[in-house]
């Protein structure tokens, strides 16, 4: 019986594990304790060395030690902080006006600013209560269809997952050891195309069932100029002018760094030029209209003035954040710094920072950075015996029985993290699954930045999938429960029902499900993100190797001749 156990060590401490996480025992507790209680059995087993627990401390003082984890509170603090500076209930308002006047386009509107959020917020509930708070009230008083507004709303919050800087790929990157500025790269590319499948499905129902996604009336429209127009003329030109700007910078980008001083025989690569021009083309916008209101012009519309000063504050510090990031100026610790410094400045010019506000941000942030701690110390714990006991030989041999190759392991791996993301929280995926698969990874030569974007959309997914999905259940929480009336009309509204929010996500779990089938398909779209990847050809590595000189007359021929002094 001892020498079964000692053989199969590894399954049995794996299936111990399973066990303490159905009982609801914590997971970073249960993480630490079988680990710790598996080392015990393999030393008094004889399996591994009794000084076996004298790494643990190293492991555990490097966890400390992993700057890049700090990057996580700084996000979380920034995203809050701004989602309770009422940001999101400014670009909705602002982005509906521009795109209310036609049908589907407070859809549309959902699905921007869940884009916008989650580039400042990088937190799914967070996105998800805010949208639902601010949109599913609107929605509803305006005669949209309640599983379609469920679904918008739900879809559009849970982008938090993959657009950059989202805390899930944070995590992942750290797990799989790769840098966490490529691993926001490559995710840009798949990120903004499930936005525009988001939109364009809106857009085919807004033809085939106008009836679902009904146009603002008038009586909503609230930005109108003197002469009655909606002022939307104006915007168009002012976006035109900013856009052809930054097509301008982006094309002579090299030639104005020139003149900027910079270094005429530099490359500049794609990624600078693309920052630049957007970076650009914002500013003008933000110039222009500042000195419309401050010169009082009046060239631009009341609508054009209102959607540059709420869109582009918030955009600005995306961009210096993340172009930062991209352009290898900051870590993304240092950008996650900036970040949260920005967020306060801008809460602070709106007048809205008090020192509730703050002290909501700092806690919550505090509890998920301790949240995060545990659970990986525990980790840690677990994976340090996991490997002792020869745990990665026992997973590789478990995955080398699956049929299909590398495409037969991926499909396991994503329906297991499919299912795994409806029941557990992304960090302990992370956290267990991640650094059980990373041998197995290496040995079949799986690129582990397509593979961490990936696993990043398929956990998208399965925050959306009923019945277990947790955007679901956040969208619940803030939904309303029985019937109440409108405060603007005075119409009476019904409760949204559970069956509505579950129906409303299935169509947009198909179009996540057509995204994922994408990217296996064409991994291009993940590494298009990264551009041209060097690889070293080892047939045309030259080494040339110049002989020693040695004296044959002095004792100990075989030693080299020493230059002289």
């Amino acid at each position: 019986m001892t020498s079964f156990i000692a053989a199969n060590l590894a399954p049995i401490m794996f299936g111990s594990l399973l066990l303490f996480l159905f009982t609801g025992f914590p997971v970073a507790f249960a993480l630490a304790a079988t680990g710790m209680t598996f080392g015990w059995i393999a030393v008094e087993l004889g399996v591994v060395p009794g000084q076996f627990f004298g790494a643990l401390p190293l492991r555990l003082y490097g966890i400390m030690a992993n700057d890049v984890l700090l990057a996580i509170p700084f996000f979380t603090f920034m995203g809050l902080v701004l989602e309770r500076s009422r940001m999101a209930e400014d670009l909705l308002d602002t982005i509906g006006q521009v795109f209310g006047p036609i049908r589907g386009g407070l859809a549309i509107a959902v699905v921007l600013v869940g884009a916008m959020l989650a580039a400042t917020t990088g937190v799914v509930a967070a996105s998800v209560i805010s949208m639902g708070l601010i949109s599913l009230p609107i929605m509803l008083r305006y005669g949209y269809n309640r599983p379609l507004a469920a679904g918008v709303i739900t879809a559009s919050g849970t982008l938090a997952q993959i657009i950059p800087p989202s805390i899930v790929l944070i995590v992942i990157a750290d797990q799989l050891g790769q840098s966490v500025g490529e691993m926001y790269k490559a995710s840009f590319i798949p990120a903004f195309m499930l936005v525009g499948i988001y939109v364009i499905a809106i857009m085919v129902l807004a033809v085939w069932r106008p009836q679902w996604v009904p146009a603002l009336p008038p009586s909503a429209l609230v930005y109108h100029e003197e002469n009655g127009n909606s002022g939307h003329k104006s915007l168009g030109v002012l976006t035109l002018i900013s856009a052809i700007a930054g097509a301008l910078t982006f094309n002579f980008w090299p030639q104005m760094k020139l003149v900027l001083g910079g270094d005429p025989t530099a490359v500049t690569p794609t990624d600078e030029k693309v920052v630049m021009a957007l970076m650009l083309s914002i500013g003008l916008a933000w110039l222009l209209a500042l000195m419309d209101k401050g010169l009082r012009l009046n060239l631009l519309s009341t609508l054009a003035r209102r959607v540059t000063f709420v869109l582009i504050p918030p955009l600005l510090l995306i961009f210096l954040v993340l172009g930062t990031i991209f352009l290898g100026l900051a870590t993304p610790t240092e950008g996650g710094a900036m970040g949260a410094s920005g967020a306060v400045l801008m809460a602070l010019a709106r007048g809205r920072l008090k020192g509730t506000l703050l002290k909501q941000a700092l806690d919550a942030s505090m509890r998920l950075a301790i949240f995060v701690m545990f659970v990986l110390v525990g980790s840690t714990i677990f994976a340090l015996t996991f490997q002792a006991i020869d745990g990665p030989i026992w997973v590789k041999a478990l995955f080398a029985e699956l049929p299909g190759g590398t495409l037969g392991f991926l499909l396991f791996v994503n329906t297991l993290i499919f299912i795994l993301g409806c029941f557990l929280d992304f960090f302990e995926i992370a956290f267990i699954l991640l650094p059980l698969l990373l041998p197995v990874l290496k040995e079949m030569d799986i690129n582990l930045i397509w593979f961490g974007v990936m696993v990043a959309l398929i956990l998208q997914t399965s925050f959306l999938t009923p019945p277990f999905g947790f955007a679901l259940f956040y969208l619940r929480s803030v939904a309303p429960g029985s019937d109440y009336t409108d405060k603007v009309t005075g119409q009476r509204i019904k409760a949204m029902k559970t069956g509505d929010i579950y129906k409303g996500s299935i169509a947009f779990v198909i179009l996540q499900l057509i995204m994922v089938v994408a990217v296996m398909w064409q991994p291009q779209i993940i590494l298009y993100g990264l551009g041209e990847q060097k690889v070293l050809d080892v047939d045309s590595v030259n080494l040339s190797i110049e002989p020693m000189a040695f004296d044959d007359d002095e004792p100990g021929a075989a030693a080299p001749k020493m230059p002289a002094e």
